[in-house]
């Protein structure tokens, strides 16, 4: 079956404009376009566009699913996998900040008193099902099970100011690098090492013992795998590859 580009959007619950706009970018070309000028889409094509919408719906960017998707080794089977575990990832954080709620409330009308830990507890733990969403796959095949499951244990285990600190850390790095990106820095600088030593600072409140191979590692990555670059791209561009090239210079 054929559909126009207004079935189409209709079927798929998106504007025609947004379907012309991808055939534009190159993300989402039509099967074939009638002598009259009509795009029409097969099956391929609705294959496609579902994959483009559940990235869309993990926030990625056009730029980044394009780059993704047409990568030579690129799996839907392997896609469509990930995707089930991250939404049922997102529905346990959620369920967990629903209860936090509901008990919040209980207290709030007199009912039992919440410990401080189960306060905070669902926040460090949607930070950390956040990351294992996102990057978990690529991070466990880089440093291995152990590395990244006690690295999850660690965060865990922040006590309430330790998380607040490794929450500011984050803010001040994520403001640092678009500062210094806009300002024309040069990353093996004085700003770029602050901004080094604030990532170190960063990664070990969950790493056991810190290495700058293992440093480097990380930010490598950062310009290696497009959901790493809009990350830290989200508001300036050349952010994440600001930070790889100061921790490069901090580690040498």
């Amino acid at each position: 079956m054929e559909y126009t580009v207004k079935t189409l959007a209709e079927l798929a619950g998106v504007t025609p404009r947004a379907l012309r706009w991808y055939d534009q970018k190159g993300l989402l070309k039509p099967r074939r376009t009638t002598e009259a000028g009509y795009r029409l889409y097969g099956p391929e094509e609705v294959d496609r566009l579902q994959t483009i919408l559940f990235y869309r719906e993990l926030g990625l960017d056009l730029a980044s699913i394009r780059e993704m998707m047409d990568a030579p080794g690129f799996d839907r089977l392997e896609a469509l996998q990930r995707h089930l575990a991250e939404l049922e990832a997102r529905r346990r954080r959620l369920d967990g900040l629903i209860l936090t709620v509901q008990k919040t409330i209980g207290e709030a009308k007199g009912g039992r008193p919440m410990t401080d830990k189960e306060k905070f507890e669902a926040f460090k733990r949607r930070a950390v099902e956040a990351n294992e969403e996102q990057y978990g796959e690529e991070i466990r095949r880089k440093y291995g099970r152990e590395a990244v499951e006690g690295a999850n244990a660690r965060l865990l285990s922040l006590t309430e100011e330790e998380h607040g600190q490794w929450k500011a850390l984050e803010a001040e790095i994520l403001s640092a690098l678009a500062a210094a990106v806009r300002a024309g820095e040069d990353p093996a600088g004085a700003e770029g090492r602050r901004i080094a030593e604030l990532h170190r600072r960063w990664l070990s409140c969950a790493w056991a013992a810190y290495s700058p191979q293992a440093h480097r590692g990380v930010a490598e990555l950062y310009t290696a795998d497009p959901r790493f670059t809009a990350y830290y791209d989200r508001e300036v561009p050349g952010c994440a590859a600001f930070l790889r090239e100061a921790v490069r210079a901090y580690t040498e």
